[in-house]
């Protein structure tokens, strides 16, 4: 293997992190301070949980990728990927920078289901990369459920939400 194919697996496979990592430090803040204050819904996880799990699976998205792109140079591979990651850093900004609160949730569910449709597609492409994608579309129906919950919940609070 070429040290420029080298460099490009290991490209594409840490870009969803460092851009998770990037996304992370400029749109949520306060996102803490914002999680603690605002009524929850049932099932919340406590805050720190949330760097643990994104950390993980945007190395599982990023692996998942470098195998697909290996045996794939068709471009809906690539499109289906930029375009789930595209929405998922977007949400952050939505969500925690913006203050969208209603827009986030909207956007989450299109996010969900392009990371359904992601998963299929690596899945017909590599299995495990497939497999790899399981966590995230199941992390995202949660998270969807999450936004949805934290909307409704103090959608009339007018510190909640600038919508």
């Amino acid at each position: 293997m070429s040290l420029r194919t080298k460099l490009t697996q290991t490209v594409r496979t840490l870009t969803p992190l460092i851009g998770g990592q990037l996304i992370g430090k400029f749109a949520v803040q306060n996102a803490r301070e914002d999680y603690q204050k605002n009524v929850k819904p049932p099932l919340s996880p406590p805050g720190y949980v949330f760097p643990i799990v994104w950390t993980l699976l945007y190395t599982g998205m990023g692996v998942a990728y470098m195998l697909v792109r290996r045996q794939s140079q068709r471009r809906s591979i690539k499109i289906w990927h930029y375009s789930h990651l595209t929405l998922n850093y977007a949400w952050t900004i939505l969500y925690f920078r913006l203050k969208l609160r209603f827009s986030a949730l909207i956007e989450s569910i299109a996010l969900l289901g392009t990371v359904v449709a992601t998963t299929v597609s690596f899945f017909k492409v590599h299995k495990l990369a497939g497999i790899l994608l399981i966590p995230y579309a199941l992390w995202c129906a949660f998270a969807t459920y999450l936004t949805a919950g934290n909307w409704y919940l103090n959608k009339d609070n007018p510190k909640f939400s600038e919508d």
